[in-house]
């Protein structure tokens, strides 16, 4: 791994570290009230949190435009992505597919899956749609073969939580991949994704900042 990826996996941990320790508080909550040392203490845990967040949030951001840069490199073009409005970002909670068409919230959720050691249902639901997208035959079936090594057989990479049953059509129809060979795959991991990580991420700290109605946000968005 890249010295970048292994500070980012650390800051994942801290940030799940420091997590469970908000949460822990919260237990606490009704037994007794908190001094202010501890207020103090909550306040900074926050900022950091929040920190580690955008940390990630940027790395995702600058990968996402040095590849889109790569792709449009003989057009001349090059896309940057802002921090959306709050108004923008309360759109996210509206559906989760306003929040995967957004270049800005994918790159959000994906920072969020990162800090709960999950982040390789986004990745193979992106890997899937650009899948259905490829049109060569050859790189079909290459592409078919590499999805199923870094997600599918037992023990990958990026192994999914799938059944034993769907694995086992998966590796069958790729003796003559198709675009459906992930179909039922990619089903269970978006359902997955938008029943049980989905809600938290609405419910994340991050998120919540993002809809901030302040003078910050607004001078970030006429950038």
């Amino acid at each position: 791994r890249s010295p970048t990826r292994l500070g980012l996996d650390r800051l994942g941990m801290q940030s799940a570290l420091l997590l469970a320790v908000r949460h822990g508080g919260r237990a606490e909550r009704g037994g007794r009230r908190r001094s202010e040392p501890e207020e103090a203490e909550k306040g900074r845990m926050k900022r950091t949190i929040i920190k580690d967040w955008k940390t990630r949030l940027s790395y995702f951001l600058q990968n996402s435009s040095n590849s889109n840069k790569r792709k449009s490199k003989k057009a001349g073009k090059h896309r940057n992505y802002f921090r959306p409005s709050p108004e923008e970002a309360q759109l996210w909670s509206e559906a989760f597919d306003e929040l995967l068409a957004n270049k800005y919230g994918l790159a959000a959720f994906r920072a969020f899956l990162k800090s709960e050691f999950c982040e390789e249902n986004i990745e193979f639901w992106l890997a899937c749609e650009d899948f259905k997208k490829t049109k060569s035959p050859q790189k079909l079936t290459s592409k078919a073969k590499k999805i199923y090594n870094d997600f599918i057989e037992k023990e990958a990479p990026k192994e999914i939580n799938i059944d034993f049953q769907t694995k086992n059509m998966i590796a069958q129809n790729l003796q003559e991949a198709t675009h459906t060979c992930f179909s039922v795959a990619q089903k269970r991991v978006y359902s997955l994704m938008e029943n049980n990580s989905y809600p938290r991420f609405l419910e994340s700290e991050f998120y919540q900042e993002l809809c901030k109605k302040t003078p910050i946000s607004r001078a970030a968005q006429g950038t």
